[in-house]
């Protein structure tokens, strides 16, 4: 069964047009702090992506019984507790991820994408394209992270969701791989400044694509123009 156009936009939206990275801006702290590897970006996203689908859910799902004066009050405390469950099931069920995150899974509730998210969708549509629109948007938000921890991974240790069996369960050991055999690796990735500067070039290779993508459909454009004219 074919998405809808609302529904295709709202994941083109979420996925590339909109991401609360490229597009918004949002999340930023989290995203530098936790990507040393692809593993922990990962965990994350996770952990950030069901906030963000059942907060957006919960908020549509409400939004004629919450009063407009106090919304924004209300918003931030379901979404609290919803991280806050979140952060209860992660240390019992992936212990050791839970250590590795340490305080940023709680300050999923500043994530501003969230609330955002909440005042500017969810509180407005039906429950089914609200939590759509937040399935999208944290499976950007995962992406992002996972691509930025990735590509600091690589390039510091030469491996590729290491540790993944341990912070993540045995189920997950496929994905630990040893991209540059003998690395030595390259320390500064590894860092803050590292993920800035990773950051910078995921960024600069987005917009390269948008322009590619526009570019494309403007030669596409005037050839069909010309024909018309005719």
């Amino acid at each position: 069964m074919f998405l809808s156009a609302t529904y295709r936009k709202i994941a083109s939206d979420g996925i590339w047009n909109n991401n609360v990275v490229f597009g918004q801006n949002l999340a930023l702290c989290p995203l530098l702090a936790v990507t040393g590897t692809a593993t922990n970006g990962l965990g994350m996203g996770i952990a950030t992506l069901v906030v963000i689908t059942a907060s957006n859910g919960l908020i549509s799902l409400t939004r004629h019984l919450i009063p407009n004066e106090i919304r924004i009050p209300i918003f931030v405390l379901l979404i609290a507790a919803l991280v806050t469950l979140v952060d209860i099931l992660m240390n019992a069920w992936a212990h050791e991820l839970y250590k590795v995150l340490g305080l940023f899974i709680a300050l999923i509730v500043t994530n501003c994408a969230l609330l955002g998210r909440a005042e500017a969708f969810a509180s407005k549509q039906p429950v089914k394209q609200a939590l759509w629109d937040g399935l999208m948007m944290g499976l950007g938000f995962t992406l992002v992270l996972v691509a930025l921890g990735a590509a600091r991974e690589i390039s510091a240790a030469g491996t590729l969701f290491a540790n993944a069996s341990v912070l993540l369960g045995e189920s997950f050991r496929f994905l630990e791989v040893t991209v540059i055999p003998n690395y030595k690796g390259f320390l500064l990735m590894a860092l803050p400044p590292g993920g800035f500067i990773m950051l910078a070039f995921l960024i600069v290779g987005k917009r390269l694509i948008d322009q590619k993508i526009a570019q494309r459909k403007a030669s596409l454009i005037v050839p069909t123009a010309a024909i018309a004219e005719e």
